[in-house]
């Protein structure tokens, strides 16, 4: 059965404090749930990571890092390697994200990189792709996800997929109130599963959790997980409120 997870990308948000305390906040408030086979878990900034962990050790939340860069280590003034992360308690790396992609340059050859360095320091990353509006408006972001997919991940061997969570992306349903519809959400996670038994088999596209990521909310989080290909979401804005975050993960 796929791990069904609900993650929250805080983005450049929440100091040290505040972030202890979001965390605090959303461990007492699923204590009690019943979340087998779901994955809670939260990204805050790198410079929070550490005490992020300690603060959610022995809970149900799990702390990942936002990025990675993928050399060992060097001359890239402001980056973050996997060893660092590793020694202070990261085992997961969202990766590609669209903000990252639009106002860093990153390609689908560096994410290629990227994913390698991930993998050959056995770490899990959250790998994220979407379309702009004029891609689905020209009616081309089925190949544009395609394109995305096997750029950045197609290389790999199969044994490799037991490290990779895909998350979609819509990118004009992002920070925007826009939002798929669940049958688009359906209709894209579906396609997203194809293509990867198309590459490699059935058994490795049943496994993957595909992950929502586009302004999901407490409100409309029920309807879109519910649909058969859905396996959780990408949560942005919604993530910084504990009550929120909650509330889509009972949705789930």
């Amino acid at each position: 059965m796929r791990q069904k997870i609900v993650a929250g990308n805080w983005k450049m948000n929440n100091d040290k404090k505040a972030s202890k305390q979001l965390i605090k906040e959303i461990k007492n408030s699923i204590k009690n749930l019943s979340l087998e086979n779901t994955r809670v878990i939260v990204a805050p900034t790198f410079v929070n990571l550490s005490s992020s962990v300690k603060e959610a050790k022995k809970s149900d939340v799990e702390v990942v890092a936002q990025n990675m860069h993928q050399a060992k280590n060097g001359a890239y003034t402001g980056e973050i390697s996997a060893d660092m992360l590793k020694a202070v308690g990261i085992k997961t790396v969202i990766l590609g994200h669209s903000e990252r992609r639009t106002y860093f340059g990153e390609t689908d050859a560096i994410l290629a990189e990227k994913v390698n360095a991930i993998l050959e320091n056995d770490l899990e990353t959250i790998f994220c792709f979407g379309e702009l509006l004029e891609d689905r408006k020209s009616e081309s972001h089925f190949a544009v996800v395609e394109s995305q997919i096997s750029n950045a991940l197609f290389h790999l061997d199969a044994t490799n997929w037991k490290n990779i969570v895909l998350a979609y992306e819509p990118v004009w349903a992002i920070g925007t109130g826009e939002t798929a519809s669940a049958e688009q959400a359906q209709e894209m996670h579906a396609f997203i599963r194809s293509i990867v038994e198309k590459k490699y088999n059935k058994d490795i596209a049943d496994a993957v959790s595909i992950l929502y990521g586009g302004s999901v909310k407490p409100a409309n989080a029920k309807e879109i997980f519910s649909k058969p290909d859905v396996d959780g979401g990408l949560i942005g804005g919604a993530a910084l409120k504990a009550e929120d975050f909650t509330g889509i993960i009972k949705a789930i």
